[in-house]
């Protein structure tokens, strides 16, 4: 007659000692495989990232010259101390100002990087200023993960990239402080030179980049005013 402690006995016997060897082993494959992909993963990382990095780099030179159309040339500028100061190579700035100028060396805009949050994900854009004309004149995603046909329109629709041909972005005497602030209107009521009027049916990423334009604007268009001799200066030289 088999009792329940012969029972517990056979259950840990060779047959279990085996269940736990192959289950062990089963731990160091599936750990091993892990440790390789991870390699893996930080090799092919390391091999592509200069890629990215001049792709990159490719991509915003490209798209400095569309946003600033007049352009021939540029500078890259970082805020020192109030001062616009020429970028340095070990500089992280996290603003940069590119001084575009024509073929003349005479200073036509100001092209600077902003970001912020979309529908989706946070957006990379990179627009141009005229100190001249006192306006946005030109607007580029570099970054957007929006929904395709419908928020990725901020990329694509006609109207909707006509508000930054000559968006006003104007100062005061001060040169402190924006007169109008850029807003957003709803499709067919834009009334001023300050309003960006969105697009049916993809007003969250409209709005995304009329507030990415807003905050970035107030803090960047009184520091290009205050060293627009700099920035000419340089032109010059």
């Amino acid at each position: 007659m088999t009792t329940s402690m012969d029972r517990t006995h056979a259950s840990s016997g060779p047959a279990a000692d085996a269940d736990s060897t192959t289950s062990a082993r089963m731990i160091l494959t599936m750990g091993g495989i892990g440790f390789f992909c991870g390699i893996l993963i930080v090799l092919t990382f390391q091999l592509t990232l200069p890629v990215i990095t001049k792709n990159k780099a490719e991509a915003l030179e490209r798209a400095i010259f569309e946003v600033v159309p007049d352009a021939t040339g540029k500078k890259a500028f970082a805020l020192v101390d109030g001062t616009l100061r020429p970028l340095a190579a070990d500089d992280d700035a996290q603003i940069k100002y590119y001084a575009c100028y024509n073929g003349g060396r005479e200073l036509v805009g100001v092209a600077v990087e902003a970001s912020g949050q979309g529908f989706q994900d946070v957006l990379r854009v990179l627009y141009g200023y005229s100190p001249a004309r006192s306006c946005i004149v030109g607007l580029k995603v570099l970054e957007s993960k929006e929904t395709p046909g419908l928020g990725d329109k901020i990329e694509t629709d006609p109207t909707f990239r006509s508000n930054f041909d000559s968006l006003t972005v104007e100062l005061d005497a001060s040169r402190f402080d924006i007169v109008h602030a850029i807003e957003l209107v709803k499709p067919g009521k834009k009334t001023e030179s300050w309003q960006v009027e969105a697009i049916t049916g993809a007003t969250i990423s409209s709005r995304a980049i009329a507030t990415i334009l807003r905050k970035s604007t107030e803090v960047t268009v009184p520091v290009i005013a205050k060293n627009l001799a700099v920035l000419e200066e340089e032109g010059i030289e």
